[in-house]
């Protein structure tokens, strides 16, 4: 059994029931989840700050511009979006995704962008460069590309063997499609979580050190439409997000 097996095991035997279970065995991680998230676009983001927001509900100290206190503090607003919409069983759909991306974005628009009529929870209104000679779909397409991976996803059922792969599917293709003027890639990475947790699979913190890795791994789907790249990046990111935890449990670790 290798690392990543032994984290989904140690993940299954918790069994949780409900929002409150689930919020106990997350522990830290949400605090992690959304430092790492955040930092991978934002290199002002900082641990101590990302920490006091969520267990504060406020950062007093943040030594970063405004847009970046903003950052902070919706990151925490969009974490307790997500717990709220996992206890109320709320499907991964594009009204959902509206409003996770709008928690997350809020307060961070420019005028520039303002003045093209681009807002937090809509999708974009015109094009935007996304990577290495990529601009996402164009605006008038983004609802049916999105919608056609959302149906795709929700064939997938609970203990189904291929929830990673139907994962990374999701991410790689959300991040391709490229919805929203801004704040596309916290909302692709949360909106791949919510997938996971609902599908009883173990929060995925993709870190901020290993962001070539990530970026590597979109760039696979882009250029190639290669899923394993990002596949074996996200077996790789579970084990190290729950290495400690797995070890504890088993006495051992691979």
């Amino acid at each position: 059994m290798d690392g990543y097996e032994m984290a989904l095991r140690f993940w299954k035997q918790k069994n949780m029931q409900g929002p409150a279970a689930l919020s106990v065995a997350l522990g830290g991680k949400l605090i992690s989840f959304a430092y790492h998230s955040g930092k991978i676009e934002n290199d002002n983001i900082t641990c101590n700050d990302t920490r006091e927001s969520f267990e504060h509900d406020s950062v007093t100290s943040c030594t970063g511009d405004l847009r970046t206190l903003f950052e902070i503090k919706n990151a925490k607003d969009a974490s307790d979006f997500i717990m709220g919409a996992y206890g109320e069983n709320q499907p991964l759909d594009m009204a959902l995704l509206k409003k996770l991306q709008r928690e997350l974005t809020k307060g961070t628009y420019n005028a520039q962008r303002y003045q093209a009529g681009e807002r937090p929870g809509e999708f974009k209104k015109h094009e935007y460069v996304t990577g290495k000679g990529e601009v996402g779909a164009a605006p008038e397409d983004v609802e049916e590309e999105l919608q056609e991976v959302l149906d795709e996803i929700a064939a997938i059922g609970p203990g189904n063997k291929n929830v990673l792969t139907a994962a990374a599917y999701f991410h790689v293709k959300f991040e391709n499609i490229h919805p929203f003027a801004d704040g596309n890639g916290r909302t692709g990475r949360w909106g791949m979580n919510y997938f996971l947790l609902q599908h009883n699979h173990p929060l995925i913190i993709v870190y901020q050190e290993d962001r070539k890795l990530y970026y590597a791994a979109l760039e696979a789907w882009d250029k190639e439409q290669d899923l394993k790249a990002m596949q074996l990046f996200l077996k790789m990111e579970t084990v190290r997000t729950w290495e400690k935890q797995v070890q504890q449990f088993y006495g051992t670790f691979p």
